[in-house]
């Protein structure tokens, strides 16, 4: 909730000077665990800890552009760790590869500026198998329907990695679109299904991606649009200069 909350206060234009920053980045260096991934909180014993907490805390000290006392390169041990058989990211560590927990991983290392920390050959590897999970729309994992918000988890890696242009854009389009209900709007995850406020956000980055007239830009690793994007770099810009002075 609290990458949830910085990523909608950025959206919405606010310069993030309410907000309490070293409370929070104390907050996140104590949620990270031994072995580098981080908890959902630091306050209970056995909660759960993923990838999809790891990408929420490095998001986090990226917005606030603070890392304080968060581990990094355990955070990256932790990560590559999860890299699986099929060139994939696991939720954790000896679980199965999956396009939602791929894309926090990666975004993960990218916005921790550890992106390089994968071999060549798992880089390529990797597009290989993100690249596979096109059939006309994206799927999570091999053998699996395609749905609506893996135009985003899938596509916003492939963004990332530079390797979108090699996906088919007309049909990713058209299995989109095919999710749309024009009566009530928005987007489900399969055709002819309730639309939902989540699959219809990720329709609309997915459509985004492949340059739809009339949208904005999406920054992928963030999840953000690249307008707020551009607003959280001028508050880097300010607080660097303020810190200096």
């Amino acid at each position: 909730m609290t990458y949830t909350c910085l990523a909608t206060l950025v959206t919405l234009g606010d310069d993030l000077s309410r907000v309490d920053k070293k409370a929070v980045i104390k907050g996140v260096e104590a949620s990270q665990n031994e072995n580098g991934s981080f908890s959902l909180s630091a306050s209970e014993e056995g909660n759960e800890h993923d990838m999809r907490f790891t990408y929420c805390a490095a998001s986090i000290c990226f917005i606030l552009n603070d890392w304080g006392k968060v581990d990094k390169l355990k955070m990256k041990e932790y990560i590559l760790d999860s890299f699986r058989y099929d060139n994939s990211f696991s939720q954790d560590l000896e679980g199965e590869g999956h396009g939602g927990t791929t894309f926090c991983a990666v975004a993960s290392l990218q916005l921790s500026g550890q992106l390089d920390s994968l071999s060549e050959k798992q880089l390529d590897g990797l597009k290989r198998w993100l690249l596979l999970r096109q059939v006309d729309g994206f799927q999570g994992r091999a053998n699996k329907p395609v749905d609506t918000c893996y135009s985003f988890w899938i596509g916003a890696t492939l963004k990332i990695l530079n390797a979108f242009d090699f996906t088919h854009f007309p049909e990713n389009r058209e299995y989109i679109l095919s999710t749309q209900d024009t009566v009530v709007g928005g987007f489900s995850k399969w055709p002819r299904c309730t639309t939902d406020p989540f699959h219809t956000y990720f329709g609309i980055c997915g459509l985004s991606f492949i340059n739809e007239p009339g949208l904005a830009e999406v920054m992928p690793s963030l999840n953000i649009s690249m307008r707020a994007y551009g607003n959280l770099k001028e508050l880097h810009d300010q607080w660097t200069t303020e810190s200096t002075n």
